[in-house]
């Protein structure tokens, strides 16, 4: 039988180790929390792009208003006060498929147009964009319901990931992807955020499998400043009549 173990991390009665680093001695004061965060994920020091370009989409992704997962934690708040612990979670239940959780699906799809031979790649994209459209499924990375006119992160996340120096393999994927959509749709759709992270991520080689472990990181410090202000200036109670007031109830087919 295997002897199971972690490579990441352990403790003793005068000593915490992380991936072969004395927490106290190497890491505290000593690095920043993107840096050991990179560290503790990929178990080896992070390059100055992927902390630039991990820094920057922590920060794109932190924080939009009073979306799903911001209402959604300030009403858990309101309800089980004592529980800062399980706003944040409820918060971070609503990070999925719809809502700020797609990166890690646009990763995939921009990642089978990155693997395809050049001379295919936008046929690739153009397939790929034909099959979400016959099976009615929305694609990633795509349409904002606020940014209609374009996402100012985009072109901003994208910047920082070409000023690091990147292949740029990914960042043209992208667009390939979005004139096959709009070949296909016969109309733009505006790129969102996630494509954006999406790319900026995979440009300096941050697994796809770890992407939306990064967005709920930054997602998580965002509810953080959503609960705090809920308890010094509580709002979810009107947030909750207002809820009843738009979707009255109705005894009536």
């Amino acid at each position: 039988m295997n002897a199971k173990h972690t490579r990441i991390a352990g403790a003793t009665v005068d000593r915490i180790e992380v991936r072969g680093r004395d927490l106290v001695a190497d890491l505290i004061g000593k690095v920043s929390f993107t840096q050991m965060f990179l560290f503790h994920l990929l178990g080896r020091e992070a390059s100055t792009a992927q902390v630039a370009v991990t820094d920057a989409v922590l920060v794109a992704i932190m924080e939009h208003g009073l979306v799903p997962s911001a209402v959604a934690a300030r009403l858990t708040l309101l309800g089980a006060p004592e529980s800062l612990q399980g706003a944040v979670a409820a918060g971070l239940l609503g990070v999925g498929d719809r809502f700020a959780g797609t990166a890690s699906a646009c990763a995939e799809v921009l990642g089978s147009i990155v693997t395809a031979p050049q001379a295919e790649r936008a046929s690739r994209a153009a397939a790929i964009v034909e099959s979400f459209r016959r099976e009615r499924r929305l694609l990633p990375g795509f349409g904002h319901p606020t940014h209609r006119s374009g996402d100012p992160r985009v072109p901003r996340l994208i910047e920082i990931a070409r000023v690091q120096g990147v292949p740029g393999r990914y960042i043209e994927a992208l667009r390939l992807l979005e004139a096959a959509v709009k070949e296909v749709l016969g109309r733009p759709l505006p790129t969102n955020v996630s494509a954006a992270i999406a790319v900026a991520l995979r440009e300096v080689e941050i697994p796809p499998e770890a992407i939306r472990g990064v967005v709920l990181t930054a997602r998580c410090a965002g509810l953080a400043g959503h609960l705090l202000e809920e308890m010094r200036e509580p709002s979810a109670n009107e947030m909750w009549q207002a809820a009843e007031r738009a979707v009255p109830y109705r005894n009536t087919d």
